[in-house]
């Protein structure tokens, strides 16, 4: 049985959003506030996060700037907002999704089996090449005990940043990373270089490992967002 996590103030919206999710056989546990919200996903192992944006205590953005390094589960953001900013940031901060108030629940629970699906079969997916030390993705091949790159078996060049920032966006497939959170993971706040040399670094990857760098069928860019490696 799947374990779902709701965090969300308004005890109606949290308790119908459980209510159909359990007749669709999921298990599903509501927190109210930020502060129980966050400690729940410490201690405990959800397959899922539903996570409302406004929050007492700690609001969701906060939640999910926190425990994302620690925990590679779909997290389906909830708001009132319907700007743009407001998805952007979830998204650009680890978000699978956003959905804004009022909401059919029918859909939300249609947005959670695809994201469960989905995030099963990119892990089964990778299980296997991530504990050879090899990825493999559409006939890019990336080799992290070595540092070596193979394109439809054609070894490809890459400087000491082009090839931890590829790892890392292979290394976690589909998800976006603004350029702050690309330049903290692989260079660090300390580095005297701005978040333009991940653009450019972006660039260098692409024109080695594309056919064309105008169409790229890997390294994508997200507008407004940054970019993701497409499995």
């Amino acid at each position: 049985m799947k374990k779902i996590l709701i965090i969300e103030d308004d005890v109606s919206i949290a308790e119908l959003q459980k209510d159909y999710l359990e007749i669709e056989g999921f298990e599903v546990k509501i927190c109210n506030d930020g502060i129980n919200g966050l400690n729940e996903l410490k201690t405990n192992e959800f397959d899922l996060l539903i996570l409302d944006v406004m929050l007492p205590k700690i609001d969701g953005f906060t939640i999910l700037r926190s425990i994302r390094e620690e925990k590679d589960i779909p997290v389906l953001m909830v708001s009132a907002k319907k700007e743009d900013i407001d998805k952007i940031k979830g998204l650009s901060l680890g978000a699978d999704d956003y959905i804004t108030k009022p909401f059919n629940p029918s859909e939300l629970v249609a947005r959670v089996k695809s994201h469960i699906r989905n995030y099963e079969r990119i892990k089964k997916k990778f299980s296997t090449s991530v504990k050879s030390n090899t990825l493999i993705i559409r006939g890019l091949e990336i080799r992290k005990d070595c540092r070596q790159v193979f394109i439809n078996g054609v070894e490809i060049n890459l400087a000491q940043k082009e090839f931890d920032i590829l790892l890392y966006l292979a290394e976690n497939p589909n998800r976006v990373f603004s350029k702050d959170e690309l330049f903290e993971k692989i260079w660090g706040f300390d580095a005297l270089a701005g978040t333009a040399t991940v653009t450019v670094h972006i660039g260098r990857v692409r024109e080695k490992i594309e056919k064309s760098t105008s169409q790229p069928q890997y390294i994508e860019t997200v507008w407004g967002t940054g970019y993701r490696l497409r499995a």
